[in-house]
């Protein structure tokens, strides 16, 4: 469930990009202008907002923002504000750079969305890098990394509710027998992490635990020291427990010594308008505390009124 809040009547694009030009007039930009309108609409409003703007004042509100904006602010809104498959592409591109290199960022996007919802992201990083997805993860990866990414970017799972007990009995101590004999980099565990639908993987993984005695998750950290394999257990729960995973990540990006804005910023922009309520819950149940306590406690200013506003801020 979503956490962004729209209101019910909602001005049109035209109305909202004249109130954004007005944020940016004057001898200060109006950021909470900004956040009232941007933080409260949906994808394809966004996206609205961003033709009329163009059409309206010849300059696009993307530049008109990183003019005006900065630091992790600047960062937040603009990835929030594009359309969600044009942001996974730019999260995508930048976790192929060597500075900004993330295996973890790839999996997730991976992942953590539908198949469609993949294939958009594919198009729309051939629309604006001019090459595809899959040859830059191939290129900029190595050894088990490609060997496992690769795959889960290219992958277009069925997303129906079917299951086939007797393949997932099969496969359950066909993955028991990899795990045990440490073979992780197996191609047949790859195949089936990388090619099985979610509900199928579900299955599989309740075979595994039923039958062997242990979650598969916790087979997989009989090495904690390699990052293969925790990049391999956290894909086995984000494929199966999505917000258990960002659950984590995010206690692990608020609770750290010093607070680590991207992946906060990365959780919050990519999850609101799908499934953040749950992540939201989960963090409360693990930790004891709202998601929204532990950013007013670590976040400030603008950045921190954004985060607040995507989250749905009446648990603050």
């Amino acid at each position: 469930m979503a956490t962004l809040q729209v209101p019910a009547c909602v001005p049109s694009p035209a109305e909202d990009a004249e109130q954004l030009k007005k944020a940016f007039e004057g001898w200060g930009t109006n950021e909470g202008l900004i956040i009232s309108i941007l933080a409260h609409r949906n994808a394809d409003q966004r996206r609205l907002i961003q033709q009329t703007y163009t059409e309206t004042y010849g300059e696009d509100l993307l530049k008109a923002l990183d003019k005006e904006l900065s630091s992790n602010f600047e960062r937040a809104l603009l990835l929030w504000t594009l359309h969600p498959s044009e942001r996974d592409a730019v999260l995508a591109n930048e976790a192929t750079k060597r500075f900004t290199s993330s295996n973890w960022v790839l999996m997730e996007i991976a992942c953590s969305r539908s198949s469609h919802e993949l294939h958009m992201v594919k198009q729309a990083y051939h629309a604006k890098f001019k090459k595809s997805l899959e040859e830059d993860v191939a290129f900029h990866t190595s050894g088990d990394f490609r060997k496992l990414l690769v795959p889960l970017v290219s992958a277009f799972r069925y997303e129906g509710d079917e299951v086939n007990v007797t393949v997932a009995k099969r496969e359950a101590k066909l993955l028991h027998e990899k795990i045990k004999d440490k073979h992780y980099n197996d191609e047949e565990l790859i195949r089936i992490i990388s090619t099985r639908s979610k509900a199928q993987l579900n299955a599989t993984f309740n075979q595994y635990n039923n039958e062997f005695g242990n979650a598969i998750t916790k087979d997989l950290k009989a090495d904690k020291d390699d990052e293969f394999l925790k990049l391999l257990r956290a894909t086995a729960k984000l494929l199966t427990y999505p917000e258990k995973y960002f659950e984590k990540l995010l206690r692990l990006c608020i609770n750290k010594l010093g607070t680590d804005e991207g992946a906060l910023t990365r959780v919050v922009t990519t999850r609101a308008e799908v499934d953040l309520h749950r992540i939201k819950e989960e963090y409360q149940r693990r930790n004891s505390v709202t998601l929204a306590h532990a950013i007013q406690k670590d976040t400030r200013g603008d950045y921190e009124n954004l985060l607040l506003e995507l989250i749905g801020h009446s648990d603050a």
